[in-house]
């Protein structure tokens, strides 16, 4: 929702990678920020409109991202999206840095506007192919923020860890940070943080997003 610069950006940016994707706007002509190119939807409205919604195709839709330029239609879009459609992976543009802790602390991801880069919605978005949170100088080693299958709901972050062969420093969950102990367990909407060396990125990520081996 929203086809400002940073929407249309990711709209191309999300096509691009080979995903479809529907862009909705209450003004038609912000969709020429999209280009010639662009083989995606677009639909004229206001993004919590459960008519606009269906029409973008949400009852299909794996993400869903609100970067219009009011904090209130973005958190009321995300809401209704992810209550009301039941889309796990959701996103709002907040500009007001206080009220996005605040919506955090109810399970809405969001990115401040001060902090605001194209990939970090991206990374909330995306179960694959994420860019990492941190890289060292030399590209050796990173810091990776993985979106986690739920069939991994209610194992220990020990488990996970020990599946990956590599660390998880911390998790995020309801907006706050937590360092995980052994008996710390990974529940619905958490997102965790793999520190690995950058070869391993695909093979880790390609892991978290199916559910875990049956014994």
């Amino acid at each position: 929702m929203g086809c400002g610069r940073v929407g249309s950006m990711l709209a191309t940016g999300l096509e691009r990678r080979g995903h479809s994707v529907a862009v909705i706007d209450v003004n038609v002509d912000a969709f020429r920020r999209l280009g010639q190119d662009y083989k995606g939807l677009t639909v004229k409205g206001v993004g919590f409109d459960r008519e606009v919604l269906e029409a973008a195709g949400i009852r299909r839709a794996d993400a869903f991202a609100a970067v219009s330029s009011g904090d209130n239609s973005n958190i009321l879009a995300a809401r209704v999206v992810r209550e009301n459609y039941h889309v796990d992976n959701v996103v709002a543009r907040i500009y007001d840095q206080g009220r996005a802790a605040v919506y955090e602390r109810l399970g809405i991801p969001t990115v401040a506007t001060v902090k605001w880069t194209v990939s970090q919605v991206l990374r909330r978005l995306l179960p694959e192919g994420s860019e990492p949170v941190w890289r060292d100088p030399t590209g050796t080693a990173r810091l990776l923020q993985i979106h986690v299958h739920p069939g991994w709901v209610g194992r220990r972050i020990s488990e996970l860890q020990a599946a990956a062969g590599t660390p998880i420093p911390f998790v995020q969950r309801v907006g706050r940070g937590i360092v995980p102990d052994r008996d710390t367990i990974f529940q619905d909407g958490d997102l965790i943080y793999v520190a690995c060396h950058t070869d391993r990125t695909d093979e880790l990520e390609t892991l978290f997003a199916t559910p875990p081996a049956k014994h």
